[in-house]
């Protein structure tokens, strides 16, 4: 059975403890888009990670993980986590990295640093993780697959050496950044071949075959629906497709396989980088939920920037799980709103004085004032609750009205940063 955990608005919504929580009853978890762009906050008994491109089966001794050909893979930063987990007592994981994945090259970070400078007041917020590049070049076809610096030297030198002809003119003429050697990128490269040699393997043929042999099979996604290429905030998104349709691409399995998509919604909004945010608030009330919120406080596992803030935003959240094709929902950090005496939920949008629940494109959007319905809070702290009916009434009343509204059930509840602090319904 194939399963995916995406992401319902911008990303930051919890899927690293919901996809850790069905880690040990699956046999393999792929990660199967984005890049070192996004993290997943993950607690348990080794401590506390921010996964980046690790699947979150790195803890389970029984998974095998896979970095699959929809990831873009930057090798440095898969030498930082595996030297994290090490350094926390982690056993190395088992881990698959995709021969057909592609490679987030030096210069995509600095083609990324330059032209958000370029850009200055209109940049849009970019982690600087070289994603938007590297998906330019995978697209253009002038990317590098890892199965090239397994291939002929020869090939792979006139390779960097055709690609390096048009990134030196931009350097030089837009940029005006010193040239690439195109020596020292092949060096770079041969370095990338010694590290990645022990995980390198046909993921293709290991998921057709773990399939048919009736594995639980675990997709892994970045970000959320709102950051789609496609059906996100358009142009303010993430440079993959962080659907769970996706995911067949990006892990290399037939579109029938996946059997269930759960689709994780955080209980309030955060975001983080630049784009249309309806439900979004600001000054104290932000600060308060901000310092209170996730595990630790809102604020983003890659760059640690103070995330966003806003309301559960009904009308984005609906439409995001319809377009991540939800078959249930995860509804995490819950106890976060135990100290508010009442709490708003958006359940519409005002876009020139006419009401709407659907949600709009980028062009509307930006016109889009939040509609909001206030409901009563519970006041008190829940975690450690384990059973659904021994959560407080109007708690529960807040969970009834969200499910009511998105059409979908809430099946899972996280009332907690940990592993165990979770409700099943």
């Amino acid at each position: 059975m194939v399963k995916a955990i995406v992401g319902a608005n911008w990303g930051d919504e919890g899927k690293g403890k919901i996809t850790d929580c069905f880690a040990s009853e699956s046999d393999v978890v792929v990660r199967f888009q984005g890049g070192s762009n996004a993290g997943h906050t993950i607690i348990n008994n080794y401590g506390k990670f921010a996964l980046h491109q690790l699947p979150s089966g790195v803890f389970c001794s029984n998974v095998t993980n896979i970095i699959g050909n929809g990831v873009a893979l930057s090798v440095e930063n898969l030498v930082k986590e595996l030297d994290m987990l090490k350094s926390s007592g982690v056993p190395s994981p088992n881990l698959l990295v995709s021969d057909r994945a592609q490679i987030v090259m030096p210069y995509h970070i600095m083609f990324d640093v330059y032209e958000e400078e370029r850009l200055f007041s209109k940049k849009f917020g970019s982690t600087k993780s070289g994603i938007a590049p590297f998906y330019s070049d995978k697209f253009s076809k002038i990317g590098f697959q890892v199965q090239e610096l397994f291939g002929d030297e020869n090939e792979l030198k006139e390779h960097i050496n055709s690609v390096l002809e048009v990134k030196n003119i931009i350097l030089e003429n837009l940029y005006h950044k010193k040239r690439i050697n195109p020596d020292e990128m092949f060096n770079k490269l041969m370095e990338y071949k010694d590290i990645l040699r022990p995980f390198v393997a046909d993921t293709f043929t290991y998921m057709y075959n773990a399939i048919k042999a009736g594995k639980n099979v675990l997709l892994e996604g970045q970000l959320g629906a709102l950051k789609d290429t496609d059906f996100g905030i358009y142009p303010m998104v993430t440079s993959s497709n962080t659907i769970a349709g996706y995911g067949c691409i990006g892990a290399g399995i037939s579109p029938y396989e996946i059997k269930e998509i759960i689709c994780v919604v955080k209980a309030y909004s955060s975001a983080v980088g630049a784009g249309e945010f309806v439900s979004e608030i600001f000054g104290k009330e932000a600060d308060e939920l901000r310092k209170r919120g996730g595990d630790s406080g809102e604020f983003g596992a890659t760059t640690g920037r103070p995330r966003r803030m806003g309301w559960l935003d009904l009308v984005a959240t609906r439409y995001g799980c319809r377009v991540q094709g939800a078959t249930s929902i995860a509804f995490t950090v819950l106890d976060v709103l135990g100290y508010l005496d009442e709490i708003k939920v958006c359940i519409g949008y005002d876009i020139n004085g006419k009401i709407t629940e659907d949600f709009p494109p980028t062009s509307l959007l930006k016109k889009a004032k939040p509609v909001y319905q206030t409901l009563p809070g519970w006041k008190c702290d829940i975690r450690g609750i384990k059973k659904y009916d021994e959560l407080p009434e109007n708690c529960r009343k807040y969970i009834e009205f969200t499910e009511s509204k998105i059409g979908i059930p809430i099946n899972i509840i996280s009332n907690g940063p940990s592993r165990d602090d979770v409700i099943y319904r």
